[in-house]
């Protein structure tokens, strides 16, 4: 059987963001956790080692695959910060026309610095995600 890698845990946010390496990465980060708790209206909860995560839904597709993930979330990783947001959220593309500079994967939009995007665009994205997510996975809340 399949074992999700990313479950929430009692680790403390707080801890993860002051072990950043990069001292504007953490002032960014806290930026991020202030952001997404005040939007989202969730407390923050590790997942996993590395993904900061607001709220949660259970998943189940067609293949039989299921499990639970963080309605949204970040990670301020190396390289860039990733922004976790729903996949197939048909708003998600139109948002981030006017985002500012980033780059996407399936589910994560990346991002340098908090200067580099609209926050009034990223608590669209935040709120836009979680009605998606609450209307795709109804049963889960």
């Amino acid at each position: 059987m399949y074992e999700l890698k990313t479950k929430e845990t009692d680790n403390s946010v707080i801890e993860f963001i002051e072990q950043v390496d990069s001292p504007k990465k953490r002032e960014d980060a806290f930026k991020l956790l202030d952001i997404f708790t005040e939007t989202s209206g969730y407390e923050a909860k590790m997942w996993g080692p590395s993904i900061i995560g607001f709220g949660s839904y259970h998943y189940k597709y067609a293949s039989g695959h299921e499990g639970d993930a963080p309605l949204v979330g970040f990670s301020p990783r190396k390289a860039k910060v990733s922004l976790y947001f729903a996949p197939g959220d048909p708003e998600r593309e139109k948002l981030l026309e006017e985002f500012g500079k980033h780059t996407t994967g399936k589910a994560c939009v990346y991002i340098n610095k908090v200067a580099d995007i609209d926050v009034d665009l990223l608590k669209d994205l935040i709120t836009s995600s979680i009605k998606f997510l609450r209307e795709t996975y109804p049963e889960n809340n």
